[in-house]
């Protein structure tokens, strides 16, 4: 009889999800002869046994496809799922319906493709004994333990075409632009984004803005001769001494804070200011080459990890090698942009201000 295994995508959609299925669903058929199922809506799946029979002919085509062909929830977490009675709200723990349905299924191992809420719950059921292993998923590319996640390099490459088209209307109109892109606590995105589509300003969660240090970084530009700027802000970006923005403040959603920066400094400065929030185009869309590739390349490698019963792992990319390290180091160590890192100074020596304050 065939080993079974399965498939799950969890947390928020990305550009690459289907490739990593794709790679996955191929390895396991041809290498191992295994028979595959594609478990839907994460985790929520297994609570109650919605599966489908992954074959070659079911995943034809979807490499270049955005989203996932298993679909996908953030708000489906088997130890904390939320039930709606009388009186109110409460969370209930169903880990327990999700294993017996993986007994049921004769599951021998698991590919859980997902960020770090996802990998949480996917290390919590490998304590148990639950054979899963790890594929790192996220356009913030947070996680210390990979040097890229799948689907970071395409918002990448969405938010740089955006501030290449802003430049635009933005000379035209002697405007100042401000692109608020994702990322929440990380501020990678706006980084590469920033820097790849040539910004005057850059805000990033690691380093808090000063309102007035914004304003004489535009004065400064005006004096020499420039009447409209870029500004591409993080969503976790702050200012100093201040907190994060939400647009949810009770499920801890950020956003608006471009309409934040934009109002501190309107005042200050005679040039109109606008607001673009990028949003989940972020997310959408198909993967860009890159992505493709590190996607694919992790599909393969986590079915190997399976095969070779090295459970409780992630796959990871380091110095352009896949490599594999425990779940529990991937989701203890989040990577934030360094201030004082190459990157940040490359930038800093292109003339980009990070809205730090003047030091006096």
């Amino acid at each position: 009889m065939a080993k079974k295994i399965g498939i799950l995508t969890g947390g928020g959609d990305c550009p690459g999800l289907n490739a990593v299925i794709r790679a996955a669903v191929k390895s396991a058929i041809n290498d191992y002869s295994y028979e595959v199922l594609g478990i839907e809506a994460g985790f929520e799946g297994l609570m109650v046994s919605a599966v489908k029979t992954l074959t070659m002919e079911s995943i034809r085509g979807i490499l270049p496809k955005g989203g996932t062909l298993l679909r996908t929830t953030n708000r489906g977490n088997p130890f904390e799922y939320p039930v709606t009675e009388e009186g109110g709200k409460r969370c209930e723990d169903r880990s327990g319906a999700c294993l017996y349905n993986i007994e049921r299924l004769g599951l021998e191992g698991i590919i859980v493709i997902g960020g770090d809420g996802t990998l949480k719950i996917a290390e919590r059921f490998y304590e148990m004994g639950v054979p899963i292993v790890a594929v790192p998923k996220t356009i913030d590319n947070d996680l210390d333990a990979t040097d890229y996640t799948f689907g970071f390099m395409t918002a990448v490459s969405v938010a740089t075409d955006a501030v290449d088209r802003l430049h635009s209307t933005a000379e035209s109109h002697n405007r100042v632009m401000i692109l608020e892109v994702m990322g929440r606590n990380a501020g990678w995105i706006a980084l590469y984004s920033g820097i790849a589509g040539g910004a005057d300003i850059i805000l990033i969660p690691e380093i808090p803005y000063d309102p007035q240090a914004i304003v004489d970084s535009i004065k400064s530009r005006q004096e020499e001769g420039s009447d409209f700027d870029l500004m591409v802000v993080a969503e976790g970006a702050k200012r100093v001494g201040g907190e994060e923005v939400y647009t949810d403040k009770v499920a801890k959603r950020l956003g608006g804070v471009a309409y934040q920066v934009a109002t501190e400094i309107s005042e200050h400065i005679d040039l109109e200011t606008r607001v673009t929030v990028l949003g989940h185009l972020q997310r959408g869309g198909s993967p860009i080459p890159f992505d493709r590739l590190l996607a694919t390349r992790y599909g393969k490698a986590a079915v190997d990890l399976v095969a070779r019963g090295k459970f409780g792992r992630m796959v990871a990319l380091r110095q352009d090698k896949i490599v594999d390290v425990p779940i529990l180091s991937a989701i203890s160590n989040p990577k934030y942009v360094d201030p004082s890192g190459q990157v940040v100074t490359t930038a800093r020596s292109l003339g980009i201000s990070f809205g730090e304050p003047t030091k006096g």
